[in-house]
């Protein structure tokens, strides 16, 4: 969706960032004047904005173009190169890191197990190491890289850059990432829920004419989801929204950590689905390997999906549950936001997605609690290599480059 600017002498950073938004998604190429049309900025408006998007090389001009009566315009593009962004994804089974550039490109990326360390400060620095060791083995400009984006299980104090106290991580209780981490880089730090993180990503990468309107559901050690609405990302009030793992989908299920029984996040998790795979037969104890273990529990997901995939009924029919319960709980979250499209990815979530999409549309579209009486589709995450580590980098863009209404606020002050 694109934004429109104003023409009021007091925004011109906002308007930057329509006109830098606009470019960027054009990969083709945009003239002044079709800019202008798009944003509702005077020509005079564009032209200044994009002379110092010129300056500040964040945009090239590329060739002309002849549009009409008079000489050919000059097409103006987003140099990828403008800008950089580190992203890092801390789960329980390992630390992914990317280096993005300006137009969402991954440059390199690298990924380390999740540090074990009970003094947070050795944890801090470990992961400095590897930022600093991407950089430099990316051989960018360290001056163009605009920050780093962490993304974490939640919950997470965005406020204060504090990671609360994330499932399965005991050591990782109360430190205080974001400031350790700045301080230890000198790069400005952005925390955020890993959903919320890859909800930014798709937003980011969206088309002008991709659906603003949608529930990511984040499938790795943990569930996660993250909401847009109106292709805003949903936050809340503690930027911890969106925890979907505790809705009811079996009252008959299996006994969750919270005190329920049949949480969709408790039952359709790999460990949940190894651990009923061994008791059905599908692995055998040694195949499974410790249940505690993330590596182990890795290691024998992809035993059961490729089960799964190879057509062996009893790995099928783990999945296919799996892929009920989750149309369950999608079911509720559509008709509370009236969306018209999920997305799927995560870390976990290739290895099964041709079973579960196999199953869950037509479980979702004939559930008799669907309200909405809209279409709803369902597409998997092209991101490459970690949404949420992804989602962290453009966490970092999206706060420079993205266009905020609620930045004009600053101007009646």
């Amino acid at each position: 969706m694109d934004r429109t600017g104003t023409n009021l002498p007091a925004v011109g950073e906002y308007n930057q960032t329509v006109v830098l938004d606009a470019i960027r998604r054009r990969p083709e190429g945009i003239t002044r004047s079709e800019l202008a049309a798009l944003t509702a900025l005077s020509g005079m408006t564009v032209t200044k904005v994009c002379r110092r998007l010129l300056d500040a090389g964040l945009v090239d001009e590329h060739g002309r173009r002849t549009s009409g009566p008079g000489k050919p315009a000059a097409v103006v593009k987003l140099n990828p190169s403008g800008g950089f962004a580190v992203g890092v994804h801390i789960d329980p089974a390992a630390v992914t890191y990317v280096l993005v550039d300006l137009s969402g490109t991954v440059r390199d990326h690298s990924r380390t197990g999740t540090p074990t360390a009970g003094d947070p400060s050795a944890v801090i620095n470990e992961m400095a190491d590897a930022i600093e060791a991407l950089i430099a083995g990316s051989a960018v400009d360290r001056s163009r890289i605009l920050g780093i984006g962490i993304a974490s299980p939640g919950p997470v104090n965005v406020e204060d850059g504090v990671l609360l106290n994330p499932p399965m991580m005991p050591n990782w209780h109360r430190v205080a990432l974001r400031r350790s981490l700045a301080e230890a880089t000198g790069l400005p730090v952005l925390l955020e829920k890993d959903a919320t993180a890859a909800v930014v990503a798709e937003l980011w990468f969206a088309g002008p004419d991709s659906s603003r309107d949608f529930a990511f559901m984040y499938y790795g050690t943990g569930l996660g989801t993250g909401l847009s609405v109106s292709g805003e990302v949903i936050r809340g009030i503690s930027s911890n929204a969106g925890d979907g793992g505790h809705i009811t989908v079996d009252p008959d299920g299996p006994m969750c950590t919270c005190g329920r029984r049949g949480c969709v996040g408790y039952i359709t998790v790999p460990r949940a689905l190894v651990e009923r795979a061994v008791l059905d037969g599908v692995l055998s104890a040694a195949e499974a390997g410790n249940f505690e273990d993330t590596v182990d529990v890795d290691a024998a997901f992809s035993r059961l999906a490729a089960l799964a995939a190879a057509g062996n009924p009893a790995a099928t029919a783990i999945l296919t549950d799996a892929a009920r319960s989750l149309a369950r709980a999608i079911v509720v979250i559509v008709n509370l936001l009236d969306i018209d499209e999920v997305i799927f990815g995560g870390p976990f979530w290739a290895r099964i997605s041709p079973v579960i999409l196999g199953a869950l549309p037509d479980a979702v579209r004939s559930d008799p609690a669907l309200v909405p009486p809209h279409p709803i589709r369902f597409a998997q995450s092209a991101i490459p290599v970690d949404v949420a580590a992804v989602g962290a980098a453009t966490l970092v863009l999206d706060n420079t480059f993205s266009p905020r209404p609620s930045a004009l606020l600053l101007a009646a002050e």
